[in-house]
Protein backbone atom coordinates (compact mmCIF):
# COMPACT_ATOMS: atom_id res chain seq x y z
CA UNK A 1 0.00 0.00 0.00
CA UNK A 2 1.59 3.63 -0.74
CA UNK A 3 0.61 6.20 1.84
CA UNK A 4 1.87 9.69 1.34
CA UNK A 5 2.12 11.96 4.77
CA UNK A 6 2.38 15.38 4.26
CA UNK A 7 2.82 18.47 6.49
CA UNK A 8 5.03 21.47 7.47
CA UNK A 9 8.17 21.68 8.76
CA UNK A 10 8.11 20.26 12.20
CA UNK A 11 4.69 18.86 11.75
CA UNK A 12 5.46 15.46 13.15
CA UNK A 13 5.25 13.81 9.34
CA UNK A 14 8.27 11.76 9.89
CA UNK A 15 7.57 11.08 13.60
CA UNK A 16 4.28 9.64 12.05
CA UNK A 17 5.87 7.95 8.62
CA UNK A 18 8.57 5.96 11.41
CA UNK A 19 5.66 5.04 13.55
CA UNK A 20 3.27 3.55 10.84
CA UNK A 21 6.53 1.77 9.03
CA UNK A 22 7.82 0.21 12.93
CA UNK A 23 3.70 -0.97 13.03
CA UNK A 24 3.78 -2.49 9.15
CA UNK A 25 7.21 -3.48 8.57
CA UNK A 26 7.31 -6.96 10.01
CA UNK A 27 9.31 -7.66 7.09
CA UNK A 28 11.64 -5.21 7.80
CA UNK A 29 11.77 -1.45 6.71
CA UNK A 30 13.88 0.13 4.64
CA UNK A 31 14.67 4.10 4.91
CA UNK A 32 15.28 5.41 1.82
CA UNK A 33 16.62 8.95 2.78
CA UNK A 34 17.10 11.88 -0.02
CA UNK A 35 18.47 14.40 1.40
CA UNK A 36 22.59 15.15 1.12
CA UNK A 37 24.41 17.04 3.69
CA UNK A 38 25.67 20.45 1.89
CA UNK A 39 25.95 22.48 4.89
CA UNK A 40 26.29 21.84 8.68
CA UNK A 41 23.05 22.58 10.21
CA UNK A 42 21.72 19.86 6.97
CA UNK A 43 24.03 17.20 8.59
CA UNK A 44 22.74 17.93 12.26
CA UNK A 45 19.40 17.49 10.56
CA UNK A 46 20.46 14.18 9.01
CA UNK A 47 21.81 12.71 12.42
CA UNK A 48 19.48 13.65 14.39
CA UNK A 49 16.69 11.75 12.12
CA UNK A 50 19.57 8.91 11.67
CA UNK A 51 19.13 8.71 15.77
CA UNK A 52 15.62 8.58 15.60
CA UNK A 53 15.48 5.29 13.41
CA UNK A 54 15.90 1.89 14.98
CA UNK A 55 19.40 0.07 14.26
CA UNK A 56 17.98 -2.53 12.50
CA UNK A 57 16.32 -0.73 9.97
CA UNK A 58 17.61 -0.89 6.17
CA UNK A 59 18.84 2.60 4.57
CA UNK A 60 19.22 3.54 0.80
CA UNK A 61 20.41 7.02 0.46
CA UNK A 62 19.20 8.07 -3.02
CA UNK A 63 19.24 11.79 -3.77
CA UNK A 64 17.49 11.03 -7.74
CA UNK A 65 16.72 7.84 -8.13
CA UNK A 66 13.59 7.43 -6.57
CA UNK A 67 12.05 5.26 -8.87
CA UNK A 68 14.90 2.86 -9.66
CA UNK A 69 15.21 2.56 -5.62
CA UNK A 70 11.63 1.76 -5.04
CA UNK A 71 11.66 -0.69 -8.05
CA UNK A 72 14.67 -2.23 -6.49
CA UNK A 73 13.85 -2.53 -2.56
CA UNK A 74 10.20 -2.68 -2.36
CA UNK A 75 8.32 -6.34 -1.63
CA UNK A 76 5.72 -7.97 0.00
CA UNK A 77 6.16 -8.00 3.30
CA UNK A 78 8.52 -4.78 3.45
CA UNK A 79 7.84 -1.25 3.87
CA UNK A 80 10.13 1.04 2.28
CA UNK A 81 9.73 4.76 4.04
CA UNK A 82 11.02 7.95 1.45
CA UNK A 83 11.87 10.95 3.31
CA UNK A 84 11.37 12.82 1.58
CA UNK A 85 10.04 13.79 -1.36
CA UNK A 86 10.40 18.01 -1.25
CA UNK A 87 14.07 17.15 -0.90
CA UNK A 88 14.00 14.89 -3.50
CA UNK A 89 12.68 17.51 -5.54
CA UNK A 90 15.26 20.37 -5.41
CA UNK A 91 17.65 17.57 -6.04
CA UNK A 92 16.09 17.32 -9.46
CA UNK A 93 15.24 21.26 -10.17
CA UNK A 94 18.98 21.83 -9.53
CA UNK A 95 20.02 18.82 -11.93
CA UNK A 96 18.15 20.35 -14.76
CA UNK A 97 15.06 19.79 -16.73
CA UNK A 98 15.85 16.59 -18.16
CA UNK A 99 17.18 15.18 -14.86
CA UNK A 100 13.53 16.48 -13.37
CA UNK A 101 11.24 14.80 -16.47
CA UNK A 102 12.75 11.64 -16.38
CA UNK A 103 13.35 10.89 -12.84
CA UNK A 104 10.13 12.21 -12.14
CA UNK A 105 8.28 9.94 -15.14
CA UNK A 106 10.01 6.98 -13.56
CA UNK A 107 9.28 7.61 -10.19
CA UNK A 108 5.47 7.78 -10.54
CA UNK A 109 5.59 4.69 -13.04
CA UNK A 110 7.23 2.82 -10.25
CA UNK A 111 4.93 3.36 -7.53
CA UNK A 112 1.92 2.08 -9.80
CA UNK A 113 3.63 -1.01 -9.72
CA UNK A 114 5.84 -1.98 -6.56
CA UNK A 115 4.43 -4.27 -3.80
CA UNK A 116 4.95 -3.89 -0.33
CA UNK A 117 4.07 -0.65 2.34
CA UNK A 118 5.88 2.26 1.00
CA UNK A 119 5.42 5.39 3.12
CA UNK A 120 6.11 8.82 0.71
CA UNK A 121 6.93 11.86 3.36
CA UNK A 122 6.90 15.18 2.12
CA UNK A 123 6.36 18.89 2.67
CA UNK A 124 3.33 20.60 1.89
CA UNK A 125 4.80 24.22 1.12
CA UNK A 126 1.78 25.55 -1.11
CA UNK A 127 -0.43 27.21 1.64
CA UNK A 128 1.33 29.95 2.34
CA UNK A 129 1.73 33.18 0.29
CA UNK A 130 3.03 33.13 -3.37
CA UNK A 131 7.04 33.78 -3.12
CA UNK A 132 8.90 36.59 -4.81
CA UNK A 133 11.25 35.44 -5.88
CA UNK A 134 11.09 32.70 -9.48
CA UNK A 135 12.57 29.96 -8.49
CA UNK A 136 11.22 29.85 -5.23
CA UNK A 137 7.50 30.21 -7.02
CA UNK A 138 9.01 27.17 -9.44
CA UNK A 139 9.73 25.06 -6.15
CA UNK A 140 5.98 25.39 -5.01
CA UNK A 141 4.51 24.74 -8.45
CA UNK A 142 6.49 21.39 -8.88
CA UNK A 143 5.83 20.93 -5.58
CA UNK A 144 1.96 20.93 -5.93
CA UNK A 145 2.13 19.17 -8.81
CA UNK A 146 4.00 16.19 -7.71
CA UNK A 147 1.79 16.19 -4.87
CA UNK A 148 -1.29 15.78 -6.59
CA UNK A 149 0.28 12.96 -9.03
CA UNK A 150 1.60 11.32 -6.07
CA UNK A 151 -1.99 11.51 -4.05
CA UNK A 152 -3.61 9.96 -7.22
CA UNK A 153 -0.93 7.22 -7.13
CA UNK A 154 -1.44 6.45 -3.06
CA UNK A 155 -4.41 4.36 -1.73
CA UNK A 156 -4.11 6.98 1.78
CA UNK A 157 -3.15 10.49 2.21
CA UNK A 158 -2.23 11.96 5.60
CA UNK A 159 -1.96 15.97 6.33
CA UNK A 160 -0.04 16.17 9.72
CA UNK A 161 -0.98 19.47 11.78
CA UNK A 162 1.00 20.05 14.81
CA UNK A 163 1.64 16.27 15.32
CA UNK A 164 -2.05 15.61 14.51
CA UNK A 165 -2.94 13.70 11.57
CA UNK A 166 -5.41 13.61 9.53
CA UNK A 167 -6.78 11.24 6.94
CA UNK A 168 -6.85 13.05 3.94
CA UNK A 169 -7.63 9.69 1.95
CA UNK A 170 -8.12 6.21 3.18
CA UNK A 171 -9.01 5.02 6.28
CA UNK A 172 -8.18 7.04 9.38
Amino acid sequence: MNHLILGGARSGKSRLAEERAAAVGAGGVVYVATATAGDGEMAERIARHQADRPPEWGLVEEPVSLGRVLREEARHGRCLLVDCLTLWLSNLLTAGEETLARERADFLAALEVVTGDVLLVSNEVGQGVVPADPLSRRFVDEAGRLHQAVAARCERVTFVVAGLPWALKGPA
